[in-house]
């Protein structure tokens, strides 16, 4: 099976700003949030908003200054302007963006924000992929996670060699049992992606990407995604 379309956000992206009124711990009504732009994610059947808001720096670890009071107010704020689409990870802090993306999720109360996390290069055997998407699950307050994916691949930063054959079969099982949605990868290759695929259908690819700094562009990776 080919994956489909890039995924168009950053790992690095982040809203930073937000207004003295998103500051305020009130749940915010659906109907209260202005309209933004959406797109389909390949054939997940999701529909994302084009601004997506990027939680890494919500977890703390790596960063200086972060605050959860801040990374509170602008996921709120971030909602406020219509974004519904929120990515998270494991790795984010030890788990800490998950935990405060949870206590946004519980305020704001809205079935149709979606949550977007990761497996970390160091769990990607078949029992710890199911133990990392557990205990992602519990600190969302989800029962599903809506786009789940292998957040590096085997054997990066030492982490463990596992068969990508292994990680696959154990994202299927948990997509059969409804414990996630849709499939995808972050920090892949073309190649990877291909081999990926071979074992269920990838949706996205989560690329660092700036003006600055674009090396799956040149490696012709998102090519590859365009073109399947």
């Amino acid at each position: 099976m080919a994956p489909t379309r890039l995924l168009p956000l950053s790992e690095v992206s982040w809203c930073r700003t937000y207004s003295a009124s998103s500051a305020s711990s009130t749940p915010i009504p659906t109907s209260s949030k202005p309209y933004m732009n959406k797109r389909p994610l390949g054939r997940s059947g999701l529909d994302i908003t084009v601004i997506t808001f990027g939680c890494w720096q919500a977890g703390g670890s790596g960063w200086t200054d972060t605050d959860d009071a801040q990374s509170l107010a602008a996921m709120r704020a971030g909602y406020e302007a219509g974004i519904n689409f929120f990515d998270t990870a494991e790795g984010y802090g030890s788990g800490h963006s998950e935990t405060l993306l949870g206590q946004f999720l519980k305020e704001v109360n809205d079935d149709t924000v979606l949550v977007a996390s990761k497996v970390g290069a160091d769990n990607l055997a078949a029992d710890k992929v199911r133990a990392s998407c557990e205990a992602s699950l519990q600190r969302l307050g989800k029962d599903k996670i809506d786009l789940y994916q292998i957040h590096w691949p085997a054997g990066t930063w030492g982490s463990p060699i596992v068969p990508i054959e292994e990680t696959m079969g154990a994202l299927v099982e948990l997509q059969k049992e409804g414990k996630i949605g849709a499939i995808g990868v972050s920090n892949f290759t073309a190649d990877l992606i291909a081999q990926a695929a071979q074992y269920g259908r990838i949706d996205s690819l989560q690329p660092p990407y700036s003006l600055f700094f674009q090396p799956y562009v040149q490696n012709r990776t998102v090519e590859y995604c365009a073109a399947n």
